[in-house]
């Protein structure tokens, strides 16, 4: 059967405030849209799915996460639980048992974040060499940013005292000697972690890519993202797509810094996908983490040294670089910044490029820059962002997550404006939403309750005037999230001649109060219309 007539609960289309009755797919494409009988009318025979008072919607695009980083946590120890030192030490040991390493094997651990830990600071070199005297031990921060080693991890990075701090990084010493303390900061991580650490077999890590999408699947997303990907991850991925593994599809985003020459190789993935799988344009870093006080702000943090505020990974001529490269390709850039002075610098290569063309007479290509993160951009910046096209692809769980330790970082006027998607509506920035995956898991409908209530961990709320409508995030999860990946014409509403991209909500979540958003369920997902998650067996689908 080729056509399904979907009934029986609200529709939820994007383009209309009120629900719709009945929706009807043929061959994985909307066909129609409006009263039951009508639709019925047209397809006597399509099959009937009765959907019980619950809520069919869009389903969600991922606008920003790492879907190869999260397969490679399947395969790390667990932290994000960790509360003490004491907590890490048990969770490695039990996972060092359970892989049942051998002496001088890693040990790799992801997901410690020294915010909520009891001692209130990262762990030691000191500290994991008496606990795993003969191995290497990794331990990556839930940011991503930052993270610690062991000797023996030290050792087979090539990293001494006498090593210099990378561009963009900071190896850890201790105050007295200098000695290294095992502490990674940015590229001092991200480059010295990813060479040293031996990769899973190709099957295992095939596997894991596939229990990665299923994750997504399973919380509504059906367009996936790859927000960072360098030559081992695409090659991961090109074998995935070949060998038919994705249900989703994926987009890949190419170290502009590292790897730039993935677009050019690929031309096929550069213009649109293949087996579910495409090149969506390149990604910068300009700053770091605000919890983890590397994100580069224009006044300084508070506590700690004075008038620190954090550092760039980039000098302004080379960001305009970046910058000039993508628009003369025409191609999308992905930057992240989480700082205002790191968006001040995007802000301004940005502006820089667009002018020389225009006084070269040259066209401007529709390329629509994203502001990854965007957490600290001042509401002050947004009209420059909006003149420039860019899109702003907000965090808003960071508001529940760590918005307390964003009051002690940078006080109740500074921190109440992250994620400050209120703002950037008035003044008609486009903006998305995302959870940059692996640091949390894609819950979509936990993100919508926090950019509705804004509301942290201790219950404080953060600025209630930039809090949006739940109608207004999920098109930020939908609609915009299609413009930004340039498929508005095929994804995000329900339209005719639309793909059939649904997820079916356990209850309306326009309609319930907003304090019982995050209690909301995905029950199933369809990928043209194509079951490929369902929470009960055979709830609405037989299998």
């Amino acid at each position: 059967m080729t056509s399904t007539l979907y009934y029986g609960g609200p529709i939820l289309t994007m383009v209309s405030p009120t629900p719709a009755q009945a929706l009807l797919v043929n061959e994985g494409i909307i066909q129609a849209v409006g009263p039951r009988e009508e639709l019925e009318a047209l397809d006597p025979d399509a099959r009937r799915i009765d959907l019980q008072g619950c809520t069919l919607m869009p389903a969600f695009l991922d606008s920003h996460s790492h879907i190869t980083a999260l397969a490679q946590t399947f395969a790390l120890a667990p932290l994000e639980n960790a509360r003490s030192f004491q907590d890490i030490h048990r969770l490695l040991k039990d996972f060092a048992q359970q892989i049942q390493a051998k002496p001088e094997e890693w040990i790799t651990g992801f997901g410690y974040d020294h915010n909520f830990l009891q001692e209130g600071r990262h762990p030691s070199r000191q500290l994991l060499d008496q606990w795993f005297p003969s191995n290497p031990v990794l331990l990556s921060h839930a940011s991503g940013h930052m993270g610690v080693v062991n000797s023996r991890a030290l050792q087979a990075m090539g990293l001494t005292s006498d090593s210099p701090d990378p561009e963009g990084g900071l190896l850890g010493r201790d105050k007295d000697t200098g000695e290294l303390n095992g502490y990674l900061e940015e590229t001092a991580f991200t480059v010295h972690a990813g060479r040293a650490v031996p990769r899973p077999s190709r099957h295992q890590l095939l596997r894991q890519l596939k229990m990665a999408e299923q994750v997504y699947l399973s919380h509504g997303i059906t367009t996936i993202q790859d927000g960072l990907t360098r030559t081992p991850q695409w090659e991961l991925l090109l074998e995935a797509s070949q060998e038919s593994v994705f249900q989703a599809d994926i987009v890949a985003y190419a170290d502009l810094k590292e790897c730039p020459r993935l677009l050019r190789e690929y031309p096929v993935h550069a213009e649109g996908y293949d087996h579910h799988l495409r090149l969506g344009g390149y990604k910068i870093f300009l700053d770091g983490s605000p919890q983890g006080r590397t994100a580069w702000m224009r006044q300084p943090y508070l506590g700690g040294e004075p008038d620190y505020r954090g550092y760039p990974i980039y000098g302004d001529g080379q960001v305009a670089d970046f910058f000039l490269t993508a628009y003369e390709e025409g191609r999308q850039l992905l930057v992240h910044c989480n700082g205002d002075a790191a968006a001040e610098q995007m802000i301004r290569a940005c502006q820089e490029v667009i002018g020389k063309r225009n006084s070269q007479g040259l066209p401007i290509p529709d390329i629509r820059p994203v502001m990854i993160h965007a957490q600290l951009a001042a509401p002050d910046q947004f009209p420059a962002m909006a003149a420039c096209s860019m899109i702003a692809s907000f965090f808003p769980a960071h508001i529940y997550h760590w918005g307390d330790i964003h009051l002690k970082n940078f006080g109740q006027p500074r921190a109440s404006q992250i994620s400050a998607a209120g703002s950037a509506l008035s003044c008609g920035l486009a903006f998305t939403f995302h959870q940059d995956t692996p640091v949390l898991p894609p819950n979509m409908l936990e993100t919508l309750w926090c950019a509705v209530n804004r509301l942290t961990r201790e219950g404080v709320s953060l600025d209630p005037g930039q809090a949006i409508s739940p109608l207004e995030g999920l098109k930020a999860m939908t609609r915009t999230a299609a413009y930004q990946y340039h498929e508005e014409n095929r994804k995000g509403s329900l339209a005719p001649g639309m793909l059939a991209d649904l997820v079916i909500l356990s209850d309306n979540p326009l309609t319930v109060p907003a304090e019982e958003l995050r209690r909301l369920e995905v029950l199933a997902t369809l990928k043209e219309d194509v079951p490929v998650y369902q929470r009960e067996k055979d709830l609405f689908f037989s299998s």
